[in-house]
């Protein structure tokens, strides 16, 4: 019957998490009767639904607005005023900013372009993703530029993969002959598959036939051995240090710029109240003091993942000259029709551009700090 009664809460547990948890916290605004224990009610509630996610986020956050003025903790027109902050209108600018960037595809022109320019060495192109992430990274969400450069890497590594997988098939052996009796592969599979490891499938194994000057035709020997695997230890390293430096470049070129992530926003508005008289932090004095940082953190993470992933050895940074190999030249080619195949740039993009730089126009010349910005043409 327990077990039963069990089976049916574990059911039906997000309704008995929205009936129960405020029935287990009534006591705190019932019998202490504080606003502080009034407030400690509305704080367990939000944290209990924000872990458990029984009802959407976006909901749970809405909870403030409905129990403090009920409370009488805050009016609702106080409660109103902090849903309705001056960085929430820019994250929204921001977002639907983000939103026609991905949607028309700018976001791939500017990331081609520059992963194009670096080039296409495993280290240089990181360096070029790296820092096409963290450029889309200054001008929008952290995960919204990930979001926008994950696929372009994705495409450029399975290419890379390809070319290598291609140029090892492509390799002849001079001392080895392969064996065209196609009935003896066959038996020698069967042979091998009561030896081989169980981990290990029959395709994996190459078998060879070695003919020797010494042994007449008839006693050639063929051997079975495992293949190389399709994808080497080399190639894995790439594909994660590729990841990693995505995920990092993107927070690292959100700190450049006051709306590149939320904390810088909610930092510049907590100052602002702090300090109502110092209007220190602005757009370009922020751009000024962050962007030399960032520059020098992408750099040194870029370093050091190459150093962690991939080698120790640098000798890339001053042989320029090289003949590419095949991989490198497929990762060239498919970089390059990649940005072939979005033609040219149209109406929709263009004007998403002309948007985003006078956005950035805007924002440098609102308060420069040296001379008077087109804020004090609106006094408040």
């Amino acid at each position: 019957m327990l077990k039963r009664l069990t089976r049916g809460l574990w059911n039906y547990r997000s309704i008995t998490l929205i009936a129960l948890t405020p029935l287990l916290l009534l006591p705190l605004p019932l019998v202490i009767r504080t606003k502080q224990a009034e407030c400690a009610f509305v704080l367990l509630l939000m944290a209990t639904f924000w872990v458990t996610e029984v009802i959407p986020l976006s909901m749970t956050a809405m909870i403030p607005a409905i129990f403090l003025p009920m409370f009488g903790i805050m009016k609702s027109s106080d409660v109103a005023k902090e849903y309705f902050k001056d960085f929430h209108f820019l994250l929204v600018g921001v977002t639907c900013l983000a939103t026609s960037i991905e949607k028309w595809g700018l976001h791939r022109r500017i990331a081609l372009r520059l992963v194009s320019m670096v080039g296409v060495n495993p280290a240089w192109l990181m360096l070029g993703f790296m820092s096409g992430c963290a450029f889309l990274s200054m001008w929008v969400q952290n995960t919204s530029a990930v979001t926008m450069v994950m696929p372009i890497v994705e495409a450029v590594l399975q290419q890379i993969l390809k070319a290598k997988e291609g140029e090892c098939a492509g390799k002849d052996n001079l001392t080895l002959e392969l064996d065209e009796t196609d009935s003896r592969v066959e038996k020698l599979k069967d042979v091998m598959s009561d030896q081989r490891h169980p981990d290990v499938p029959v395709e994996t194994f190459t078998c060879v036939q070695i003919q020797t000057a010494s042994k007449p035709a008839a006693a050639q020997v063929v051997v079975c051995e495992p293949a190389a695997s399709s994808k080497s230890h080399r190639d894995l390293m790439i594909c994660k240090a590729m990841c990693i430096g995505i995920a990092y470049s993107s927070n690292i070129g959100g700190i450049s710029t006051l709306p590149g992530t939320s904390p810088n926003l909610i930092f510049s508005e907590y100052l602002t109240q702090v300090y109502p008289n110092c209007n220190c932090i602005n757009f370009g004095n922020w751009l000024l003091l962050c962007l030399p940082i960032s520059v020098i953190m992408l750099l040194l993470t870029w370093i050091w993942l190459y150093w962690l992933f991939i080698g120790s050895d640098f000798k890339f940074l001053w042989r320029c000259k090289e003949e590419p190999c095949e991989s490198e030249k497929a990762a060239r080619q498919v970089i390059e029709d990649e940005y072939r195949s979005l033609g040219p740039m149209s109406s929709r993009e263009i004007f998403t551009g002309v948007v985003f730089l006078l956005m950035v126009l805007l924002w440098l010349t609102r308060s420069p700090g040296f001379m008077p910005g087109w804020a004090s043409l609106f006094p408040q």
